[in-house]
């Protein structure tokens, strides 16, 4: 597979993980990096209570945020706030975050692993106290835009400048030509389908770029997640046919890779099991 700007993971955190921070494209740079990391979760299960941590509480200087990581008071001062399935949640770099145990998530990232670390459960990891105070935003999240319903069959969860994220729901039966001028990452969530000649399940992801597929859904549907590079909507990344005998193959471009979605820290290597 071609090098990537983004990444498509997933996380099945049975304790929590570490509560960290990531850099923007110039902090990253800076230190002779590529770019940063902004990246966005869609819930695809939670236990009851199950909670993220998203910004701090209320604002604090840099003194402040620096005496909270040195003593581990940083665990009291994020804002957990309960999730539940479908919540879908933007990350932008520079925000205090942390996933808390019992949830499985889709994450789309900038292609990046470098992360700072302000709290790790006395695992006996590294802090990272001063890159951490230099990138973090030291107070309440970012306001997030509600998703936008473009179609019966699409909803855009969120967009900023490195990727949009859509959720789509496919009728049963319905045909449809996904278009991938640029990367395009699919995540099968619920149902089946077939796009191309590839057959799609639940926990599936598909990679396409400079191509297009047919993509058939099966008889219970399909619902799944469509990540591509932002800043702009792609008002043509999916269009309905008329149904059709055959399905066609994809396009003579590059062909569909299916992929195992990439595993992040303390993610459980087992096949999903997204009901709560």
């Amino acid at each position: 597979m071609p090098e990537t700007a983004l990444l498509l993971k997933l996380l099945f955190t049975t304790e929590p993980l570490s509560i960290q921070v990531h850099p923007d494209d110039a902090f990253a740079r800076s230190i002779g990096l590529s770019n940063g990391k902004t990246e966005a979760w869609y819930i695809l299960s939670a236990v009851a209570g199950a909670k993220v941590a998203v910004g701090l509480n209320y604002p604090r200087s840099a003194a402040e945020l620096r005496t909270a990581i040195t003593d581990g008071s940083i665990a009291n001062i994020v804002h957990w706030h309960p999730v539940h399935e479908g919540d879908v949640i933007s990350i932008p770099a520079g925000t205090i975050h942390a996933i808390g145990a019992g949830i499985v998530l889709a994450e789309i990232q900038q292609h990046s692993d470098t992360t700072f670390r302000l709290f790790d459960y006395g695992r006996q990891r590294e802090l990272h106290v001063e890159k951490a105070v230099a990138v973090a935003t030291a107070g309440p999240r970012e306001v997030q835009s509600p998703p936008e319903q473009l179609s019966d069959a699409r909803i855009v969860l969120t967009v900023n400048p490195h990727f949009a994220l859509e959720r789509i729901d496919l009728a049963p039966g319905s045909v449809w030509m996904l278009d991938a001028p640029n990367e395009t990452w699919l995540l099968a969530i619920e149902g089946h389908a077939q796009l191309g000649s590839t057959k799609l399940s639940p926990g599936d992801a598909v990679f396409l770029q400079a191509d297009h597929a047919a993509i058939k859904a099966g008889t219970d549907g399909l619902k799944a997640l469509l990540a591509y590079p932002g800043p702009a909507i792609n008002p043509d990344a999916l269009t309905e046919r008329r149904a059709a005998g055959q399905l066609p193959h994809a396009s003579s471009g590059a062909p569909l890779a299916l992929i195992s979605p990439g595993h992040g820290t303390l993610e459980q290597p087992e096949e999903p099991h997204w009901q709560s």
